[in-house]
C-alpha cells in the first residue's frame, strides 16, 4: 500500500536523488519511488535530514573536509531539514483537507440515502395500504357476486314453479275438453252453458299463457341483467387482482433497493473510518532516532 512504503527505500531513493546533484524533496523522492503519499515520505524523509546531518557533524562520509566546509554543509542541511519540514506540513494539511471533504461528502450522500429510504418506506406502506383496500374491495364483489348468483337461483326456481303451474293449468284444460267431447252427446241442454264455461277457460288459459310469456321475457331480462353483472363483477375482480400484483411487484423492487442501499451503507462508513485512521497514523511526528517509526 502506497501509505506503508518502507522507511529503508525512502532513504535509498533520497540518496539517488541526492547523487543526482538535486535536492531530495518530497515530490522528487515520490517520482524516484513511483509511489507513496506526501504524509508519509515526508515524514521518513526528515529523518533522513537528521541522519544525513549526523552523518555530516561525524565527517562520516567527508573525513577530508575542514571543519568549517563541514559545519557549512551540516547548516546547509538543517535548512534544507527545515524546508523539509514545511514541505511535509503542507503535505498533510492538504491530506488532511482531502480527506474531510471526503468526510463532508459521505455524510450528505449517507442524508440523501436516508431521505430517499424514508420516501420507499413511505411508498411500501402506501402500497400495502393500498393492497389491503384492493382486498376489502374484492371481499365485498365477491359477496355481490355471492348475492347475484343467489338470486338467480332463486328467479330460475320461480320459473321452474311457473312452469308447473301453468303445466297443470294445461292438464286441467284437457280435462276439460274430454269431458266436454264426452258429454256433448247428453248435455245439449247445457250446451250454452258448456260453452260458456270453455270460452271461459280459454280466456283463462289465453290469460295464463300471456303471464306466462311475460313472467319468461321478465326472467329473460333479469337473467341477462345479472349475467352482464357479474361478467362486469368478474372484470373489476381480475382488475383488482392485476392491481395487486403490480403493487405487489412495486413492493418487491423497493425491498431490492433498501437492500441494496443497506449493503452499500454497510460498505461507506468502513471506507471513511479506514481512511480517517490512516490520514491519523500517517500524521508526521519528529522521532528521537530513526527507529523510532
Amino acid at each position: 500500500m502506497a501509505n506503508g512504503v518502507p522507511e529503508h527505500e525512502v532513504w535509498a531513493a533520497a540518496d539517488a536523488v541526492l547523487a543526482r546533484g538535486e535536492r531530495p524533496t518530497v515530490e522528487r523522492v515520490r517520482t524516484e519511488l513511483g509511489r507513496g503519499s506526501p504524509a508519509r515520505v515526508g515524514q521518513l524523509l526528515e529523518q533522513w535530514w537528521e541522519h544525513l546531518a549526523q552523518r555530516l557533524k561525524g565527517h562520516a562520509l567527508l573525513p577530508e573536509l575542514p571543519g568549517e566546509v563541514a559545519q557549512a554543509f551540516a547548516e546547509a542541511w538543517r535548512l534544507a531539514l527545515a524546508h523539509a519540514d514545511t514541505t511535509a506540513q503542507v503535505a498533510l494539511r492538504e491530506e488532511h483537507n482531502r480527506l474531510f471533504a471526503e468526510q463532508t461528502s459521505l455524510t450528505q450522500e449517507r442524508k440523501l440515502w436516508e431521505i430517499a429510504l424514508a420516501e420507499a418506506q413511505a411508498d411500501l406502506a402506501e402500497g400495502a395500504n393500498k393492497l389491503t383496500q384492493g382486498e376489502l374491495q374484492l371481499a365485498e364483489r365477491q359477496g355481490l357476486v355471492d348475492r347475484l348468483t343467489t338470486e338467480v337461483t332463486d328467479a330460475r326456481q320461480q320459473r321452474d314453479h311457473l312452469q308447473i303451474h301453468v303445466g297443470r293449468r294445461e292438464a286441467e284444460l284437457d280435462a276439460l275438453r274430454a269431458d266436454h267431447a264426452a258429454a256433448q252427446a247428453h248435455i245439449r241442454s247445457v250446451e250454452d252453458r258448456a260453452h260458456q264455461q270453455v270460452d271461459q277457460a280459454r280466456l283463462e288459459i289465453k290469460a295464463l299463457r300471456q303471464q306466462q310469456e311475460r313472467t319468461q321475457r321478465e326472467h329473460e331480462k333479469q337473467v341477462a341483467k345479472l349475467m352482464a353483472q357479474c361478467d362486469a363483477l368478474r372484470a373489476a375482480a381480475r382488475s383488482a387482482e392485476q392491481a395487486a400484483a403490480h403493487q405487489a411487484g412495486q413492493v418487491a423492487a423497493l425491498e431490492a433497493a433498501v437492500s441494496r442501499w443497506r449493503r452499500a451503507q454497510a460498505t461507506s462508513p468502513n471506507r471513511a473510518t479506514g481512511k480517517v485512521s490512516a490520514a491519523k497514523t500517517n500524521r508526521p511526528r519528529r522521532p528521537k532516532n530513526k527507529d523510532s517509526q
